[in-house]
């Protein structure tokens, strides 16, 4: 079985997409954006989804929120706003197993209901 994308992503220490990293997580921008600003955080830690988590993972899953902030913050849109989507399965249009979150802004996003 092929490893996922995000497992090669992480490993490669060259990468130039890498905008951010550090021990839990890393950064990069979606390669088919939704927005302006449209970045994926990544674990290091391969989770291939929600269902994989577990109290162990309740530090990796925190972080994830707190470079999400960070990541908006550097984008200069934490005062106008922004979208963090996370897709579980196939119905939500998860298209890689392995957890991550959208930070989605940079510009005015549809109401989502």
């Amino acid at each position: 079985m092929a490893e996922c994308v995000f497992c090669t992503i992480v490993r490669d220490t060259t990468n130039e997409n890498i905008i951010y990293k550090d021990d839990k997580v890393i950064v990069i921008k979606d390669i088919k954006p939704q927005a302006k600003v449209h970045l994926l955080i990544i674990p290091i830690m391969c989770l291939k989804s929600l269902a994989y988590i577990g109290p162990g993972q309740i530090p990796i899953m925190g972080h994830l929120f707190v470079v999400a902030e960070e990541m908006a913050r550097r984008e200069g849109i934490t005062n106008s706003g922004y979208r963090l989507a996370m897709n579980q399965g196939e119905d939500a249009g998860q298209q890689v197993a392995h957890l991550h979150l959208h930070l989605i802004g940079g510009q005015s996003l549809a109401a989502m209901g």
